[in-house]
């Protein structure tokens, strides 16, 4: 496998008059990863991922995708399936048309059962796409995603509006992409999915790349947490903390086992109860309120 990147962003700018939507942004996705490009609301990724997709020109700044520019769509396009938030499907279309019709656009080929099989649409392959339940329309853009087993796939909000077992089937679909060689760009609301899968993860606020690394690079910058709730008339803790409005001890540490460890003896000593007892580590969750605040 290659070693260069297959996306290349340096120093990216898009302006919409006055506006700066992205703000001299740079990174790279390499072959073969999961890497997740993370927002706030505004944060500009929307508009990043046009410009990586050939759909939208930046103000300045350098994207290649597989070392071409992504305008060059003979270059790029066969190589790349993209899963849109919304597709756009024409409504009068059946399913197996829309599957087909998006693997001739993209100049990919692939046995259009096989993929219907594979998101489980084959029993609604007839079916024109406006009959079709919200959750079965995003399987279809699924589909037409992964239709020829692009090497670059992106996916923008691939589970929403999915029960769980089709949740399932996207990622258990996703994992053998991957194994084949396949490098997965996802955005997502649903941070749990990026905090589970991603390899990789790029944080954006107010246009430019707020952090970026690894789930654990990324945690490990706060601290982790522990909260519970003592009787009256309890001892001094072992521990500095602090005590919010609702009346729970918070501990925030670097050192959670060691802490934790320290916590629940003094408790045993003391014959104290931590009412509600909570500790964890750091969530990408703890992170979005802090880059935001």
């Amino acid at each position: 496998m290659s070693t260069s990147p297959v996306i290349d962003v340096d120093r990216l700018n898009l302006t919409y008059g006055d506006y700066h939507a992205v703000k001299d942004l740079s990174f790279e996705v390499r072959p073969g990863e999961l890497y997740a490009l993370l927002g706030t609301n505004g944060a500009g990724k929307t508009s990043t991922l046009e410009i990586v997709e050939g759909h939208r020109r930046p103000a300045s700044g350098t994207v290649r995708v597989f070392g071409h520019d992504p305008g060059d769509r003979h270059a790029v396009r066969p190589r790349t399936g993209v899963m849109l938030q919304e597709s756009g499907f024409s409504p009068d279309l059946t399913v197996r048309e829309s599957v087909g019709l998006i693997g001739r656009l993209s100049g990919r080929a692939d046995d259009v059962d096989r993929v219907l099989d594979l998101v489980d649409l084959t029993g609604r392959a007839g079916r024109r796409v406006s009959q079709l339940s919200g959750g079965e329309k995003r399987r279809l853009d699924f589909a037409t995603a992964v239709y020829g087993n692009p090497e670059l796939i992106f996916l923008d909000e691939p589970t929403t509006g999915l029960d769980i077992q089709s949740r399932d089937a996207v990622w258990a679909t996703v994992d053998r992409l991957r194994e084949n060689g396949a490098t997965i760009v996802l955005t997502t609301h649903y941070l749990e999915e990026a905090q589970q899968r991603a390899d990789r993860i790029g944080l954006m606020h107010q246009g430019t790349l707020h952090r970026e690394g690894t789930v654990a690079e990324l945690t490990r910058t706060l601290p982790a947490v522990i909260r519970f709730s003592l009787p009256a008339g309890a001892p001094a803790l072992p521990l500095q903390a602090a005590v919010n409005a609702d009346g729970k001890v918070v501990v925030e540490t670097f050192g959670l086992q060691k802490d934790l460890h320290v916590l629940l003896g003094w408790a045993q000593d003391h014959a104290v109860e931590l009412r509600g007892l909570e500790a964890g580590p750091t969530r990408l969750d703890d992170i979005f309120r802090a880059i935001s605040t």
